[in-house]
């Protein structure tokens, strides 16, 4: 698996706040699920993205949104149109039509010259995901004619459907929006995605990566890594710093401690299994490199994160 795919792993669509709005103009819609990661799309119109505190965002119809969660954010017609509605997690709006399903993920009656928005949002499961999520701008816009996989036109049909497992359907056609739209941006050498999306095309970074990523337990040096790669140690070294940004082993650090850090949220594992299994010595080891990285040890870090979620 590649470094993109391990951190988009852990980001999934929650269903229970994708929907389809139909609004007639003047129209604006305040954003506030609570999500770490939001999409919209207009069907048949343009629209505007209103972040608090930034410029307003022109998003064509058909173009893919992705806008970061710690962004407060309207949906509008027009910059200047006040929010007449909130979107939140309990439901995407006040007045669904009709008690089915499908009609539950539709808000509005469509008529002629009304807008239709489909928006969803992602709900971030790891540490892993956190360094995507920090890396995006806060509004990326994806044109339609990149031609972005599934277009809106195609979850537009299926949001109007009811079949079995259709809210699996929903939510695996949201991720594959948002892999799709960050795929662009990835590809795109002047939209400013990070280092180390654009280093995995690299012959020599990229097997890099994809090494310490295969095996981050494994006693790695960059001697070693540079025999791997084929490589001497001062060439990969100067160009790995070069693409990422920073040295081979400070990367692998930074890997095992977010893979640690994961390992805490998600299982009952002791810190002493975790340290091992991410490449340290003993326990002892892991909470020094972790509180040193993170400004806590590995057992308050999963302290707090029980407490968060429990609360």
């Amino acid at each position: 698996m590649d470094a993109v795919s391990e951190l988009l792993a852990d980001v999934r669509a929650r269903g229970a706040v994708f929907r389809q709005a139909i609004v007639r103009p003047p129209w604006a819609l305040r954003m506030s699920s609570g999500a770490s990661l939001t999409l919209a799309t207009m069907l048949n119109s343009p629209a505007w993205i209103v972040p608090d505190q930034r410029e307003p965002v022109r998003i064509e119809a058909g173009d893919i949104a992705v806008i970061r969660g710690d962004v407060p954010y309207s949906v509008a017609d027009d910059p200047a149109t006040s929010p007449s509605a909130v979107v939140t997690e309990a439901d995407y709006c006040s007045a669904t039509g009709g008690g089915e399903r499908a009609a539950a993920r539709t808000c509005g009656t469509p008529a002629a010259g009304a807008a239709v928005l489909l928006s969803g949002a992602f709900e971030r499961q790891g540490e892993l995901s956190a360094q995507l999520l920090q890396a995006l701008p806060a509004v990326l816009v994806v044109p339609a004619q990149e031609r972005p996989f599934p277009s809106p036109e195609q979850v537009a049909e299926e949001i109007t459907r009811d079949r079995p497992g259709q809210q699996l359907v929903l939510d695996r056609l949201m991720d594959l929006m948002l892999v799709s739209a960050l795929r662009s941006w990835f590809d795109d050498p002047d939209a400013g995605a990070p280092a180390w999306c654009r280093a995995m095309d690299d012959p020599v970074v990229g097997t890099a990566l994809r090494l310490l990523h295969d095996a981050p337990a494994h006693p790695w040096t960059v001697a070693e890594l540079a025999a791997k790669v084929g490589v001497s140690r001062a060439a990969l070294a100067r160009r790995f710093t070069a693409l990422i940004g920073e040295p081979p082993m400070t990367y692998l650090t930074n890997w095992r401690i977010a893979l640690a850090a994961d390992l805490l949220r998600k299982t009952d594992r002791t810190v002493d299994v975790i340290a091992r299994k991410v490449g340290y010595s003993n326990a002892f080891a892991l909470s020094v490199a972790f509180k040193r990285l993170r400004g806590a040890r590995p057992s308050d870090h999963r302290k707090r994160e029980t407490e968060q979620r429990s609360g």
